[in-house]
């Protein structure tokens, strides 16, 4: 085939500006080559060289006693004691999956598992958020099915449990929805698997599925705004085989436990091109390709083609030479593809020769190392204004316009259609805060959430950060686990607009601040940037996805609301209404200033929970919606009615931060009252779990009644 020539058109269809061009001339020091020119676009995209993020990504804490491994590698590693290890990752898959939204999402998926066992360590649970358009949208249907279709899909058949996640909608994901999927695994701490090359003349052997032309040029894809011309763009989203995925995780740790792995990577984003790149870089090699050994299922694919081919269920893999016949008969027995296709070699050159012909030969470090650094202008996100009156609401009236929303209504339509309980290990499935699962053959478990809540980011880019951190270490408390880490997948608009750069700015500096002070520090995650429709930005959304430990399976902070417990709220409640749910769902209003974020009160919130769970039979946080909407769940979960003391507007609705709910005998609200006083803490009773009837203030409704409403309203709006 004759490759086209290089021209300022070509360039730009690769994502490349002319400065980059030109950075590529002075590198290689003649024209790129077709094969070679998509190498760099691969590389040197957004969404494989973080080149407008690393500079703020650089002052996020990682560092801790508990962290193994943090960002850099395939996941991040933990520390949870007794010579274990929880391996996790968050990562978007937002573009393919508004272009094509089953494949989309579950390769989104395969993607993040395949990020955990490339580690060495065996998947055990899975989350996801999702945000979508206004449920009215022409799109937003279609997308919805398509999406939750396509995590069911894929996680259902590879068999991994889902714990947790969280849904949205708002009509500035109406070009652009996003699928931020999550996954982590446990593994031995001494036997985790990293992806640094070593040793000249090792061979280089492709692992999985075998090679097509689906998903070709997806990196740049996912770094590019959209336009009218996104249906041209399907063939860039690639096709998934959960079944395919199964047996390649269980080839590779069988592998892995022979000795014989020097280092693997995943074949995620930019396929065969960015795995051996990163693979070489990290351990400061040369890499030769020889593309006729690639097994592939489609005929006269070129040197371009297989390179920057993102098919999925494959990896790559530097082996041991001496048990090259023993890897082999594994991954023989597991019906998948075994192929030495080149090795590692002194030089740095990345060496990619087809039939004899050489396609690509460049300077392997330059292609990772002198990748683009941009420090954006940005421009720091004006105060918000100060909030006008909010008249007071009939509660009944304002908790039911909550539950009639999508944005509040239960999830259950959504989470029944995964699979929260294979492995048997599930402790806690979706729609009861934190999802936990026990660590197998222990006593331990892991508890972990999601959370953002984008319309405080967009408001106060500081406090919304810090917001999203503090929302998961209190979800994470209020089951009783200690948070350990954090995983961030950073999802905003086009970072070359100052006012988008200045919202990334400002959630990082917030979210690097909460991090340091609750000592969840960031240990992996994915920035996904350019998510703009015709001009039109998302929600900034930073989505912070934490895992915590809770030491015994007996210490969980359970959901035992019976008749007559008493309900309590501990830390201070002003009736923060700016950017509430109930002035958006009520009043259609999006105004005011995020909620403040205290976080030595917040730190100080989640150990009293965790010092004091033997005397809390129930807890959930207190965020969107309020007292109201989180009473209103507790009570609805146990099927046991609620009379709140308060009927005013602020007090039922308002979102002050810090705050959780818990229920518990008079006894036990009496000994927690007390143990609260002495660590100078707010608590307060505000009610009471008991009959069948939901009491706010003066006005009620028969718990029944609510209760259908909650459960229908999500799948009449959406399903």
């Amino acid at each position: 085939m004759q490759e086209p020539a290089i021209t300022a058109e070509l360039i730009a269809s690769h994502g490349l500006s002319p400065d980059e061009y030109n950075s590529i001339l002075e590198i290689v020091g003649r024209e790129p080559t077709f094969t070679e020119l998509g190498i760099f676009s691969a590389m040197w995209n957004e969404h494989c060289s973080y080149k407008s993020s690393k500079k703020w990504l650089r002052t996020l804490p990682t560092d801790g006693p508990q962290v193994i491994c943090g960002p850099g590698e395939n996941a991040g590693v933990v520390d949870i004691g007794d010579g274990q290890a929880v391996v996790f990752k968050m990562e978007s898959h937002n573009h393919p999956s508004y272009i094509e939204p089953y494949q989309g999402a579950a390769t989104g998926v395969g993607g993040i598992l395949r990020d955990v066992f490339t580690m060495g360590a065996r998947p055990v649970a899975a989350m996801n958020s999702l945000s979508f358009g206004e449920p009215g949208h022409h799109k937003t249907r279609q997308l919805v099915n398509g999406v939750v279709e396509g995590v069911g899909g894929y996680g259902n058949c590879f068999g991994v449990p889902t714990v947790g996640g969280e849904v949205r909608f708002d009509p500035a994901y109406n070009g652009n929805c996003l699928v931020n999927a999550f996954a982590a695994g446990l593994a031995d701490a001494d036997k985790i698997f990293y992806s640094a090359a070593s040793g000249v003349g090792m061979p280089v052997v492709y692992l999985g599925a075998k090679t097509g032309r689906d998903g070709v040029g997806g990196a740049t894809m996912a770094s590019a705004e959209f336009d009218d011309t996104i249906e041209e763009k399907r063939p860039t989203v690639q096709v998934g085989d959960p079944f395919t995925e199964k047996r390649l995780m269980e080839a590779t740790l069988e592998l892995m436990a022979t000795g014989a792995v020097i280092s693997i990577q995943d074949m995620g984003a930019a396929g065969l091109t960015c795995s051996a790149v990163e693979m070489g870089d990290k351990g400061g090699l040369g890499v030769r390709l020889d593309l006729e050994k690639v097994p592939v299922r489609e005929t006269a694919m070129t040197a371009y083609e297989m390179m920057l081919s993102e098919s999925q269920e494959r990896m790559l893999m530097v082996l041991r030479p001496e048990v090259e016949a023993q890897a082999k008969a594994v991954f023989d027995k597991w019906d998948l593809d075994f192929a030495i296709v080149g090795e590692t070699i002194a030089e740095d050159r990345f060496l990619i020769m087809l039939d004899g012909m050489v396609k690509a030969d460049l300077p392997l470090s330059k292609l990772a190392s002198s990748a683009p650094e941009y420090d954006r202008p940005w421009i720091e996100t004006p105060a918000a204004e100060a909030l006008a009156d909010v008249p007071e609401v009939d509660p009944i009236d304002g908790l039911k316009a909550l539950l009639a929303s999508p944005n509040y209504a239960s999830k259950e339509w959504v989470y029944s259609q995964y699979d929260t309980m294979v492995m048997a290990d599930t402790v806690r499935i979706p729609g009861i805060g934190a999802g936990i699962i026990r660590v197998h053959g222990t006593d331990k478990a892991l508890a972990f959430t999601s959370d953002v809540t984008p319309r405080y980011v967009k408001a106060n880019p500081v406090e919304g950060g810090k917001q999203a951190v503090a929302e998961a270490y209190r979800n994470l408390s209020a089951v009783g686990a200690v948070p350990l880490a954090t995983t961030d997948n950073l999802n905003f608009g086009n970072p070359e607009k100052p006012e988008i750069m200045g919202q990334f700015v400002g959630a990082i500096k917030g979210i690097g601040e909460a991090v340091a002070a609750l000592g969840m520090p960031i240990v992996s995650g994915n920035v996904s940037l350019y998510n703009e429709t015709d001009g039109t930005a998302i929600l900034p959304t930073p989505t912070i996805g934490a895992v915590g430990l809770i030491d015994h399976v007996d210490h969980i902070i359970g959901c035992d609301v019976r008749d007559g417990h008493v309900a309590l709220v501990l830390g201070e409640t002003i009736g923060h209404l700016g950017q509430s749910a109930i002035l958006a769902e009520v009043f259609n209003r999006i105004e005011g200033d995020a909620p403040t974020v205290d976080l030595m009160q917040e730190k100080a919130h989640g150990d009293f929970v965790r010092e004091n769970r033997d005397l809390i039979k129930a807890c959930t946080d207190i965020s969107d919606g309020g007292l109201a909407l989180a009473a209103f769940e507790m009570a609805e979960g146990a099927g046991i009615g609620l009379c709140l003391d308060a009927g005013d507007t602020p007090t039922l609705f308002g979102e002050d931060q810090g705050r959780y709910l818990i229920a518990c005998n008079f006894d036990q609200a009496e000994a927690l009252m007390i143990a609260a006083g002495h660590a100078g803490l707010t608590l307060q009773s505000v009610g009471k779990f008991t009959g069948q009837t939901v009491r706010l203030g003066a006005a009620s409704a028969p718990l029944e009644e609510l209760s259908a409403l909650y459960r229908r309203s999500f799948a009449e709006a959406v399903a």
